[in-house]
């Protein structure tokens, strides 16, 4: 069913609300990350973020869903998307390790506009010459963050773009699967495939917590993780994707205030040109879209 012509979708302002409740949900779990990664591997952040949210899931969903939590058409294209999607953790997690909150999160927010290009590749979709300016604009804001003399200016700044990369052929794979698998399926099996892979090396990486509050917040870490997607996955069920897009960006307002109150981290100038170029591109393609 669709909605008259001007008419708002039904409950768009509760779909909206919700997302900003998830991404800024994302934000915490990001800072959570980093203050833990100042003393633990990050394999076994990855690790606690995806079991934890595994075992969420399993508590939560299970006794209703039962087997539905696992029924897949499309099993290899799932293992494959889950495969993508903790690179793209471990890629950003390891940039977030080394490099300040607010601009790592910023080259992250990459990826609806290399989902925008890749979309012409995969997808065979046409896109405008608006979104191709678009999509330039962004990897300039990029270039505004790691520029010669920055904080940003190392190697550690091509993690989050690899992620970001990652992560936008993780959406490509998520839009090839709706409506084959259900969501709570799909979004298990991103889950799973994380917390199997993981586990392998866990012997290898395993660390004990060395104090109450690390266990608090590794525990937390996961938490926060699968409810901030199953909340995202409860905003996408009241209002469409395309007039949500625009408030993803809201995750990078958190970030700014969390960098700044946890670890005294403020982007400068040019970063912050940077950031408003990336979010200005995503808002048009966004925008684009919903046209």
């Amino acid at each position: 069913m669709t909605a008259p012509t001007g008419a708002a979708p039904p409950h768009l302002v509760r779909g909206i609300l919700l997302l900003v409740a998830a991404v800024c949900t994302f934000a915490v779990v990001d800072a959570i990350v980093k203050l833990l990664a100042r003393s633990y591997p990050v394999p076994l952040l990855v690790w606690a973020r995806y079991a934890s949210q595994t075992l969420f899931m399993l508590l939560v969903l299970g006794p209703r869903l039962g087997t539905g939590l696992v029924r897949s058409r499309r099993p290899g294209l799932q293992v494959i998307r889950g495969l993508v999607l903790v690179t793209s953790s471990m890629f950003f997690f390891t940039g977030l390790a080394r490099l300040p909150l607010a601009e790592t999160s910023a080259i992250g927010f990459l990826s609806p506009l290399l989902l925008a290009g890749m979309s012409v590749w995969l997808l065979k979709e046409r896109v405008r010459r608006s979104v191709w300016a678009a999509i330039v604009a962004g990897f300039v804001g990029v270039l505004f963050i790691v520029r010669p003399g920055g904080e940003v200016f190392t190697p550690w700044a091509i993690l989050p773009a690899l992620s970001a990369a990652c992560f936008a052929a993780y959406q490509l794979l998520t839009r090839k699967l709706a409506g084959v698998d259900s969501t709570m399926a799909t979004l298990f099996y991103g889950a799973i495939v994380g917390t199997i892979l993981l586990s392998l090396g866990l012997p290898i990486f395993w660390q004990t917590p060395a104090s109450a509050l690390d266990w608090a917040l590794f525990c937390v870490l996961g938490v926060l993780g699968g409810a901030g997607h199953f909340t995202l996955i409860r905003a996408f069920h009241h209002a469409p994707p395309a007039a949500l897009a625009p408030f993803v960006y809201v995750q990078l307002v958190a970030v700014l205030a969390l960098g700044y109150v946890l670890f005294g981290e403020f982007p400068d100038g040019w970063s912050l040109v940077g950031m408003g170029i990336i979010v200005l591109s995503g808002a048009w393609i966004a925008a684009r879209q919903r046209r």
